[in-house]
């Protein structure tokens, strides 16, 4: 690596012992120095364990790294994801109407406007039961059948979004190709008034098609000779052949494409269930909150830019203190899915072990990502946090007013996340523990450690555009960390092989050959056939 992660490294072991109690006591101005706002939201990035030297090197590493320049590839629309040769444009998925972006001689958000304005006319019509299924019936229940980005992004929104939601109408969601969760999800339905919205750009996805196929059964049983697939299903896919194939109407048919990454996907096509629950006008907004936060991105310098310092802090951790995970905590109980849906945008584009060359790294690559809603971790995972072995930097993420205010709820919320922030950092030393009259046998299990860091993230409140800044802000850490690690972030062959094992199997598990398999999965194979005949 460069010259500058030497000296990070250098520093990282000159400041082992740094300690949080001692840099708020010697520097009184050290909350205001290290904050930051960037748009709606607002860092606290006081209770890390930097200095200002930590900050300059590690904005110099990305200046030496040239991330600067990445980030502009990304936003002119240049094939930065080489080995798949296509370009990575979510950024234009949230450009206003009036702005132009020409790729290969394309405006690609002339493009976006096209669909946008179909998704909008549709999403009405749904909204203001004009959409009828197969009997004349206004449709009122809307099932998203996808997985992986086509999943985790529009229920992760939805769930975020649930109090703008309309609420005459019931959005469902549907992903695992375990029977159990269509089955759950067909329990006290209506086929009369159900929609089903496949999601798969190639209309080939296995787990998605497999529920879709059930959903047809399930209309077909429940509807008899009145059933009309055009009335029960849309699709949001590229694949118009297979699409037109399985019975949907070109009219309900939403395309995207190639340079939109499955899990930067959600503020494409793939967000019709969330803009069928919120409405054109606030989807909008969401779109709006994204792209705010592009700007800033890439007008504000890197010495002073919130998002670079959240994608720095991570490099810092990851690979000059050895920290093998981060927890993402939102006390925001609508953000419920935010961390599993960070887990994919970040693990899957930065789990790499070899560069954007081809050539094995010699840096540790993307920590993982977990979390849960506070307060609910604090009676799980939190012991971990406070008194465990392992370094884990934390995000914590709250809105200062709820968007439901129910009665000192939203006060006892903040108390703890300021309180579980406070002592991460600060912990109870030793003789704190004995001051509280606690038996001498008793001290060791009550101290807490501290310097355990974390960053404060906050907003005034949750809204559609709020929740458009958050996707985009880790949108953009997870760039700047491939550019610093210089990995392919934006492809998922890892992914892949799975998908070619598992077609392999399928035969197999039905007295097909085995020969080719390893007998480990042969054996397993050999114990579902033989339960299967019983």
């Amino acid at each position: 690596m460069s010259k500058v992660w030497k000296k990070l490294e250098k520093h990282a072991k000159e400041n082992r012992n740094f300690n949080l109690r001692e840099a708020f006591q010697t520097e009184p101005d050290r909350v205001s120095h290290f904050s930051a706002q960037a748009c709606d939201l607002h860092f606290d990035f006081s209770k890390n364990l930097i200095s200002e030297k930590t900050l300059r090197l590690l904005q110099e590493l990305a200046i030496k790294q040239n991330v600067s320049a990445g980030v502009s590839k990304m936003f002119a629309g240049e094939r930065i994801n080489k080995t798949e040769n296509r370009s990575v444009l979510h950024v234009a998925l949230r450009m206003p109407a009036d702005q132009e972006l020409i790729v290969d001689g394309v405006d690609v958000v002339s493009d976006v406007h096209v669909v946008l304005k179909r998704m909008k006319q549709f999403a009405l019509a749904v909204r203001e039961h004009r959409f009828m299924g197969s009997t004349g019936t206004p449709i009122t229940t809307v099932v998203n059948i996808g997985i992986g980005g086509s999943d985790l992004g529009p229920v992760m929104a939805f769930e975020a979004l649930k109090g703008y939601s309309q609420r005459d109408i019931d959005i469902k969601f549907v992903s695992n190709v375990d029977g159990s969760d269509i089955a759950e999800a067909l329990i006290g339905l209506d086929a009369a008034s159900t929609l089903f919205i496949i999601a798969s750009k190639t209309f080939t996805t296995s787990e998605t098609m497999t529920n879709a196929r059930t959903a047809k059964s399930w209309l077909e049983a429940e509807l008899g000779e009145s059933f009309n697939p055009a009335a029960h299903f849309a699709a949001l896919s590229t694949n118009l052949e297979l699409v037109q194939a399985f019975g949907v109407d070109a009219a309900n048919v939403f395309g995207f494409w190639d340079w939109v990454g499955g899990r930067f996907s959600v503020e494409s096509a793939i967000g019709l269930s969330l803009m069928i629950a919120i409405g054109p006008d606030q989807y909008r907004e969401f779109l709006d909150g994204s792209h705010q936060m592009d700007n800033y991105l890439i007008s504000e310098p890197v010495e002073s830019n919130a998002v670079y310092t959240m994608a720095l802090l991570s490099v810092w951790y990851r690979n000059f203190l050895n920290a093998q995970s981060v927890a993402v905590l939102p006390y925001e109980n609508y953000l419920k899915r935010f961390p599993a849906y960070l887990q994919q945008m970040l693990m899957e584009s930065n789990g790499k072990s070899v560069t954007e060359s081809g050539s094995q790294v010699k840096w540790q690559t993307s920590p993982v990502y977990w979390g849960e809603p506070g307060t609910n971790g604090q009676h799980s995972f939190h012991q971990l946090l406070h008194q465990g072995t392992s370094l884990i930097p934390v995000d914590f993420i709250f809105g200062l007013n709820p968007v439901k205010k129910m009665g000192n709820h939203h006060e006892l919320l903040i108390s703890n996340v300021l309180a579980q922030s406070s002592v991460l950092a600060f912990g109870k030393t030793a003789a704190e523990v004995r001051a509280d009259g606690t038996a001498e046998e008793l001290v060791a299990h009550k101290v807490m450690p501290g310097n355990r860091p974390s960053t404060l993230i906050t907003y005034p409140k949750l809204t559609p555009s709020v929740l458009g800044q958050l996707i985009a802000l880790y949108e953009h850490i997870t760039l700047i960390q491939g550019l610093i690690w210089n990995v392919a972030s934006f492809d998922q062959w890892g992914v892949e092989l799975g998908k070619v094992v598992a077609n392999q199997i399928t035969p197999a598990l039905s007295g097909g050959e085995t020969t080719h398999l390893d007998a480990s999965t042969v054996a397993a194979i050999e114990r579902f056939r033989a339960y299967k005949e019983q």
